[in-house]
């Protein structure tokens, strides 16, 4: 039978060393094999440093896992790309991110977490582990609940679970044959929290760190994980549900968990504002590239303006749709947009600091929406952000200083509201809802919490960010959900997402010189078309560097808001099977048969 998900346990030191952040800034022990690893401390960082790293790749939470979004309405794809099925509900399986990522967290996860942990288990039954050994070891246990936790969710139902064994476990030593598909999801859950248990209790409190070693795994990543663990189990078992109020009480009461005041802190290259209360987990950049003397996620430069207006190589490929921009806008009081949209999406004409000098958000890229993701533009505002180590010096690999968050508290407070909900207590959720809405100066909710209000919060909240996966809460509430959640996800699942397009016109000026606003026009066979009478004033520059000196010409921008066309066909029609991707054909293939998909794909 041939094997796959398989690890080579040679070069080690080549593999590892793929550093990310200031705590994986390593030298090198000499180049081990699999028979001389872990003979000192320098060899367990090594190894367990090459688990972070394989994060930051492209094939991972770079930005391939993110295209799974599209299937909700919060994003479209600024340039198109050759696998809209994952945003009309009609994936294979076979789409290069989902191999990518499945790929990726087989290989370069969970099989090097697994090895490191059987061999360290096979150190200590010889001899006591050092203190780093020790630490090593709970950091191994919580990378491989994350790898494994990532599988499960995306792939896993309560009829047929994913593929995985822990090598500690198979005597006489685990020999990289096809592990058994576990008999639901559910193990697999329970299998992640034992894990994270046993991260738990050997890792330390985040605080015991020092500042070279912020971002690594420790206790209340470890709790908050499991909150999360038991969230995505409950959507098969609602018992869960109360273990998730556990988990939260014990990251406020035990760890000293809790919100940051100001919300865009969180998104700011300025580390000293990060590590904060709030931060429970995240991948920690360094402002270059991975493998070349640290690494950042790429996800910040992916989702900026297509070319940077002249200045930065962005990507331009995740905008913001109008759907996720109206529903933050409710939170609005008057015309004032609210400081959580505000920090979220740049739409034409917000002003924002960009390489030294304020600029009007305008686009002029490849499919136009209306928006950019505006939570990580902070990294581009010094005036030399390479030089100020914001942001890499490369035109190839557009990453900057910014941690990706990957669990918050706030996260972790709405979870919690939903289990209030799921037990019927709407003044406790309301209560957490609205410490995460107060923060931000938002309306406080003034009466018990609906399922309406915690599936806006969550939206609105943790936008953009790997903080949610919310295609994946749509998901979950469609198939595990209470009614009213439950409409809202599918409603939202079966909807095609919708941009503000716009469309500039010359303005025409009065007798008197005086610029006129009328209402907005298009030419067809001569004649003036009215289509709107929205509005706003744009300039024309000599320059890509806008200037005022440099204006020439005003003109009036109209919009429109209509369907994103590219995501049109075929229509969506929501089945509960959607809830995980089918498993690659050639993973299926290799295995003989041993890889199965959910009956429900069958």
């Amino acid at each position: 039978m041939k094997k796959y998900i398989s690890i080579a346990l040679v070069a080690f030191c080549a593999l590892f060393l793929t550093s990310c952040a200031e705590f994986l800034d390593v030298n090198s022990q000499g180049a081990p094999t699999q028979n001389q690893y872990f003979q000192n401390d320098q060899q367990a960082i090594d190894a367990v440093d090459g688990i972070y790293a394989r994060l930051a790749q492209e094939s991972c939470l770079g930005r391939e896992i993110y295209w799974e979004q599209a299937c909700a309405n919060d994003i479209v794809w600024g340039r198109t790309r050759s696998y809209p099925t994952l945003a009309t509900l009609s994936y294979t399986g076979d789409e290069s991110p989902l191999r990518g990522v499945f790929e990726n967290a087989y290989k370069q996860g969970l099989n090097r977490c697994n090895w490191i942990i059987q061999q360290l288990l096979i150190k200590q039954e010889k001899t006591e582990l050092t203190a780093v050994e020790h630490r090593s070891l709970g950091e191994a246990y919580f990378m491989r609940a994350y790898w494994h936790f990532l599988i499960a969710y995306r792939y896993g139902t309560k009829d047929l679970g994913v593929p995985f064994v822990a090598y500690e476990t198979v005597e006489g030593g685990y020999n990289n044959e096809i592990p058994e598909q576990q008999p639901s999801v559910m193990k697999d859950y329970e299998l992640i929290i034992s894990d994270l248990q046993k991260a738990e209790e050997i890792l330390p409190k985040f605080e015991e760190y020092d500042a070279a070693n912020r971002g690594r795994a420790h206790k209340a990543a470890a709790v908050a994980l499991m909150a999360k663990t038991y969230a995505y189990w409950a959507t098969w078992d609602r018992t869960q549900w109360p273990n998730v109020i556990t988990c939260v009480n014990k990251l406020e009461q035990s760890y000293g968990r809790d919100l940051h005041p100001v919300y865009s802190d969180l998104f700011a290259p300025d580390k000293s504002k990060f590590w904060t209360k709030e931060y429970c987990w995240a991948y920690p950049s360094n402002g270059t590239k991975e493998g070349s003397g640290g690494g950042s996620i790429e996800f910040v430069g992916v989702c900026l303006e297509n070319k940077g207006w002249g200045k930065f190589n962005g990507w331009g490929q995740f905008k913001p749709s109008y759907d996720i921009y109206e529903e933050m806008a409710k939170d609005n009081v008057g015309d004032v947009k609210n400081e959580r949209l505000a920090t979220s999406i740049l739409e034409y004409g917000d002003k924002f600091m960009y390489f030294g000098e304020e600029r009007e958000f305008w686009s002029t890229s490849d499919v136009e929406s209306g928006f950019m993701i505006g939570k990580y533009i902070a990294a581009f505002a010094p005036a030399d952000p390479h030089e100020a180590g914001t942001v890499m010096n490369s035109p190839d690999w557009p990453c900057t200083l910014i941690n990706w968050p990957i669990i918050r508290f706030a996260d972790c407070l709405l979870l919690r509201a939903e289990a209030e909900l799921v037990a019927g207590n709407g003044a406790a959720a309301a209560k957490d809802i609205n410490r995460i809405r107060t923060r931000s100066h938002l309306q406080p909710l003034t009466g018990n919490a609906t399922w309406a209000d915690l599936y806006h919060e969550r939206r609105c909240e943790l936008a953009f960010e790997m903080a949610a996966d919310h295609a994946a809460d749509c998901k979950r509430w469609a198939v595990g959900g209470d009614p009213e959640i439950k409409a809202l996800a599918v409603a939202e699942l079966n909807a095609h997402p919708r941009v503000r397009h716009y469309y500039g016109y010359q303005l025409e000026k009065d007798a008197d010189d005086n610029l006129i606003y009328p209402n907005a026009y298009k030419m067809e066979n001569g004649e003036k078309v009215v289509e709107s009478n929205r509005y706003y004033k744009v300039n024309l520059y000599k320059t890509k560097d806008q200037k005022p000196e440099d204006i020439i010409d005003s003109y009036i921008t109209f919009y429109k808001v209509e369907p994103y066309s590219d995501y049109l066909s075929p229509a969506k029609n929501w089945n509960d099977k959607y809830i995980t991707f089918p498993y690659p054909s050639e993973q299926i293939n290799k295995s003989a048969g041993k890889l199965k998909n959910p009956p429900s794909w069958n």
